[in-house]
């Protein structure tokens, strides 16, 4: 886990960012320090410079390619679940995006694992966490479906893409009592799903949070 004062890459008001946090605790996010690490973490880094000045808004945002940088509550949502059973050390990410939700991870757990299928997104990724001085994320280019077994088992696993269904190598990767949070189904509606691994023994315990959007988990890599 790393402890980050961002300093000097403020761009938008205090309050701008208190608001942020006031709409994420009235749609019921409650673990203080998601909020805090939310709070803290300069959003606006992570997008082209023409859509910086709506990075506080609780919406999702284009970054090129087809891909979006997630809605803040979304985040804050599943990294709350993902929390919910306790520390995580070891935490793998499907779909490192503009490194937002890596960045916010970061800070909450002890190591990052994460994946990305377009090279250019994962690029400009790297030299933002770079930027941001945290050494705990490890990206790797490859098909997020496929997960990352060269360093599993992982105590949660978290996808910012939507499978039409969960991927058995994902659930194989899981450590004892590791937990799965991930959009699952078609289209541009999905389920929130998340999966407890029961233990160390092969039962998983799954139960739907909500309905989410998620760009869809595709496979294959682009350079």
């Amino acid at each position: 886990m790393n402890t980050v004062e961002f300093g000097g890459i403020g761009m938008t008001s205090q309050r701008t960012r208190e608001r942020l946090i006031q709409r994420l605790k009235d749609q019921g996010i409650s673990n203080q320090k998601v909020l805090d690490v939310i709070r803290v973490t300069p959003r606006h880094l992570f997008l082209d410079e023409a859509l910086s000045h709506r990075a506080y808004e609780d919406t999702a945002l284009p970054i090129g390619y087809g891909q979006t940088l997630s809605q803040p509550y979304v985040v804050a949502l599943m990294t709350e679940i993902l929390l919910s059973l306790g520390p995580r050390k070891k935490v793998l990410e499907i779909g490192t995006g503009s490194g937002y939700q890596a960045t916010v991870l970061a800070q909450l757990v002890d190591q990052v694992y994460s994946v990305e299928r377009i090279k250019p997104l994962q690029d400009k990724a790297r030299e933002r966490l770079r930027q941001l001085g945290l050494r705990n994320v490890r990206l790797t280019h490859t098909d997020g479906g496929f997960g990352l077994p060269d360093y599993a088992p992982y105590n949660a696993i978290l996808s910012a893409a939507a499978p039409h269904e969960v991927p058995e190598e994902l659930l194989h990767q899981l450590a004892p009592d590791g937990i799965l949070v991930i959009p699952v189904g078609p289209g541009d509606e999905q389920e929130l799903r998340v999966i407890i691994r029961d233990g160390d023994s092969s039962k998983f315990e799954e139960r739907v949070v909500e309905t989410v959007r998620f760009v869809p988990l595709l496979s294959g890599t682009t350079r």
